[in-house]
């Protein structure tokens, strides 16, 4: 018995944790001593022993203890000690106890890495990260690898997507901000879009393709007592959770206003693990956005689809488990939510199927259905 049961399940939304030297490990020579590094040099897991230049694995006895955990997989240890959290082949054992059809990785720690770099060496630690996540997803054909590409120079970007395509990578994500002083649709940007279009990868923003956090001076209430989930691993505070959503609104808002859905009907796109609890009201202000504005801005008349249309069949949303699923489809479309697991990391919680399943009751069989895989299925449809 797996995880899944007899569910149907397409993951939206996993990780790999990366080791120390996961960049360095597959740069250019030339690049590899200036590159970004991890501050890990403590890392310490349980089973697993770290050598100088030698890729890790851990020990069979510990392989087998986390075997043992079956179908109750997600509630063993998570980050590094989680079972496939760094080696390709052991993820292929976790997926088998998932019982997922397919599931997409993300790395962990990459995106301030890569997104943040200095302009001369952005594009070398992108082709890095894509290089691993090739590596590691080349274990199983259930895995599916998402590559890293900032759009701010057109040229290096259509590039580098190319390469990812060779690779067998399935997505890749982008920063949510303006690429090189521009609006994504950009007539600059038109090469990168068609080329998205054209061969079935999705483009996706995910959290940490912009700041995490709320600026610091919100976090100045004059009460140096009170504690602050902010600044481990990945976990936001409760004050981010209210505006991290936000540059990812922009973005796409932006998009579907400068027409490139539009524009290429084939294009598809997610937001994931930046919940959806504000997608509703985000199509609601576009359709009212493009009546409203256009006589005063023409090209919106020219639209041949409503925005609410054009997000509906060509842009898909993790829901954080926390979230009404089923109330987010009644307030906009079912085409529009994916399941996610968030494996390994702890905020996916213990039992991310259980909790989507509860704010799912009520809803028909066929409205399921989409949440957990068809509706995955769409968005990877060029690839799949």
């Amino acid at each position: 018995m797996t995880y899944a049961g007899e569910l149907l399940i397409c993951d939206a939304d996993s990780h790999l944790m990366e080791l120390p030297d996961f960049l360095a490990r597959h740069a250019d020579p030339e690049v590899r001593d200036l590159l970004p590094s991890f501050d890990q040099e403590r890392l310490q897991v349980e089973g697993v022993r770290f050598s100088e230049g030698v890729l890790p694995e851990r020990e069979p006895a510990q392989v087998a203890r986390l075997m043992e955990l079956g179908d109750r997989i997600t509630h063993g240890p998570k980050w590094h000690d989680a079972l496939g959290s760094f080696s390709g082949p052991e993820r292929a054992k976790a997926l088998d106890l998932l019982g997922f059809e397919r599931q997409v990785i993300f790395s962990s720690f990459c995106a301030g890495k890569v997104f943040q770099c200095e302009p001369t060496l952005q594009y070398r630690a992108a082709r890095a990260h894509n290089r691993a996540m090739a590596e590691f997803c080349s274990a199983d054909s259930r895995l599916m690898g998402v590559a890293m590409v900032p759009l701010d120079d057109p040229d290096q970007a259509v590039h580098e997507i190319r390469l990812c395509i060779e690779a067998g990578l399935s997505a890749i994500w982008v920063p949510a901000r303006a690429p090189g002083g521009r609006s994504p649709g950009h007539p600059l940007h038109e090469p990168i879009w068609a080329l998205l279009a054209d061969s079935g990868l999705p483009f996706v923003l995910h959290v940490g393709s912009s700041t995490l956090s709320i600026a610091d001076e919100w976090m100045n209430d004059g009460r140096s007592e009170r504690e602050s989930a902010r600044g481990r691993a990945e976990v936001i505070g409760s004050k981010d959770l209210t505006v991290i959503f936000q540059d990812t609104l922009r973005f796409l808002s932006v998009l579907v206003l400068d027409g490139v859905l539009e524009q290429f009907p084939s294009l598809r796109g997610g937001a994931i693990e930046i919940g959806a609890g504000w997608v509703p009201d985000m199509i609601r202000k576009l359709d009212y956005a493009a009546e409203i504005w256009a006589r005063s801005e023409p090209h919106l008349a020219e639209m041949t689809r409503r925005p609410s249309e054009q997000i509906r069949s060509q842009l898909r949303f993790t829901p954080y488990p926390f979230e009404d699923a089923g109330m987010l489809i009644e307030q906009s479309y079912p085409e529009l939510y994916l399941f996610s697991s968030d494996y390994p990391h702890a905020e996916g919680g213990r039992d991310p199927i259980g909790r989507f399943s509860r704010s799912l009751e009520g809803q028909s069989e066929a409205v399921r259905s989409r949440f957990f895989h068809e509706n995955f299925r769409d968005l990877y449809a060029g690839i799949l």
